[in-house]
């Protein structure tokens, strides 16, 4: 008995740490529309600094800080890689999915995000000449008829922009799915803390750059209102997610993560019905779960694959 309970501690907390971080990554797109609400001024690029700027510290300090063991040195090309990596997973993928919440609803942005996974499968399919499963075809249907039919009960009325949005969102998706796929390679290379880490300080760095050359540095000065979601975003939709889904996972391993993860959408659609007003409708409930079962039928063969 007493074995059987040590034993199901470290799951039981995994699982309770991917369903906070996820839960904190929900939560980015709700502050991100309370942001855009607060003010006309603010855009997408001046929401990332602000996100990426108070997070900058925090992930400077775990790059640095040397509680575990150091991993086998470097060579030029894992930097290069990296430093492309933190570019496009954290960089290039947060820009799209700033500005795609400009024109679409918080739920429907992180359905079409929730989708990765299944990009996954069909890039790796395409890299690696793997055969996509029954199952996975399966969901790969069940995934986009959901995103089909939430995106199809959307009330076009609030943004004539709402097709742009979509595909900004979507080009976010498939962006972090190229950076899933390419990564698996080079966490185990660094070690998943200083691999969040070193990437994400990347991202930072690129996202100040990127508004310093756009925007002068007095476009910061934004209300207190902004300012207090900018901090909140990243210590609570970025910093605090970034770090318990890393620990969560290596707790319970990513596939299992995947699942406890699924969370995730569902979450923001209640948050967005209740902090937002957005409709909530049966049809958006149906194509919400018709996602969600498809994601999670990718993850369990994904799972039944490495068995």
């Amino acid at each position: 008995m007493n074995t059987t309970t040590h034993s199901a501690r470290p799951v039981l907390l995994g699982g309770t740490l991917i369903v906070l971080g996820a839960i904190g990554f929900s939560g980015k797109s709700i502050l991100i529309k309370l942001a855009y609400a607060d003010s006309v001024q603010v855009d997408a690029i001046t929401l990332m600094t602000l996100r990426m700027a108070f997070a900058l510290p925090f992930f400077l300090a775990a790059a640095f800080w040397r509680g575990d063991a150091e991993k086998a040195a470097h060579g030029r090309g894992d930097w290069m890689v990296l430093l492309l990596l933190g570019i496009m997973g954290y960089y290039l993928a947060s820009l799209l999915d700033f500005k795609g919440l400009e024109h679409i609803s918080a739920g429907l942005e992180r359905l079409i995000l929730f989708l990765y996974p299944t990009f996954v499968v069909l890039l790796t399919a395409l890299l690696y000449r793997r055969p996509i499963g029954r199952t996975q075809r399966l969901a790969l249907v069940l995934s986009y008829v959901g995103i089909g039919l939430v995106y199809g009960t959307q009330p076009m009325g609030v943004s004539p922009n709402a097709s742009l949005g979509a595909l900004l969102v979507l080009g976010s998706a498939v962006v972090f799915a190229i950076y899933m796929t390419a990564s698996g390679h080079y966490i185990p290379r660094f070690g998943s803390r200083r691999f969040t880490a070193y990437s994400m300080s990347v991202a930072c760095a690129v996202t100040i750059v990127h508004f310093l050359l756009v925007k002068p540095v007095s476009g910061l000065a934004v209300s207190s209102h902004v300012l207090a979601l900018g901090l909140a975003l990243a210590l609570f939709s970025t910093v605090l997610p970034a770090f318990l889904m890393t620990a969560g996972i290596r707790r319970i391993g990513a596939d299992h993560a995947a699942i406890v993860g699924s969370i995730g959408p569902v979450s923001t659609l209640m948050l967005a019905w209740l902090v937002l007003g957005e409709a909530l409708t049966t049809p958006q409930i149906l194509g919400a779960v018709l996602v969600v079962c498809g994601v999670l039928l990718v993850s369990l063969a994904g799972i039944k694959a490495g068995d």
